[in-house]
């Protein structure tokens, strides 16, 4: 009975192991760019983000309207995007309609492949909002 309990307890830790690696692989295994806001309190938050390129401007995703990061942009849209260690400025555009919701699906869909069926197995995108990073007049 208690060789049974050991294999059963290590059958578990090594799911939780799997699972976890796996999910690390499909959050960090691919372009994460790092999105700076500024909070309404003037601090400036930091979120990692996956971004998407299409029609020379580029795309992240909210996962639903209520993140901390896209309440930020409606108040402030001049924002910080830090990808593969270079900033830049850029404005921020939410697009909060159907046809933007479908957009980023399918340009996240595209890039990160498996890795975006995994997250959302695990995270509810059903109302998530494009959000596109302009390059400042």
């Amino acid at each position: 009975m208690r060789r049974l309990a050991l294999v059963v307890l290590l059958g578990v830790v090594a799911g939780v192991v799997a699972f976890g690696a796996v999910t690390l692989w499909a959050l960090e295994g691919r372009e994460v760019a790092l999105l700076r806001t500024i909070t309404p309190d003037g601090d400036v938050r930091e979120t990692r983000v996956w971004i998407a390129e299409d029609d020379g401007a580029w795309w992240v995703e909210a996962a639903t309207p209520e993140r901390e990061f896209l309440r930020d942009i409606v108040s402030e849209p001049t924002v910080e995007v830090e990808r593969d260690g270079v900033a830049s400025r850029r404005m921020a555009v939410p697009d909060f309609s159907p046809a933007g919701h479908e957009r980023i699906r399918g340009l996240l869909r595209a890039r990160y492949g498996v890795a975006d069926v995994w997250v959302g197995l695990l995270t509810d995108t059903s109302r998530s909002v494009a959000i596109r990073l302009d390059e400042p007049e």
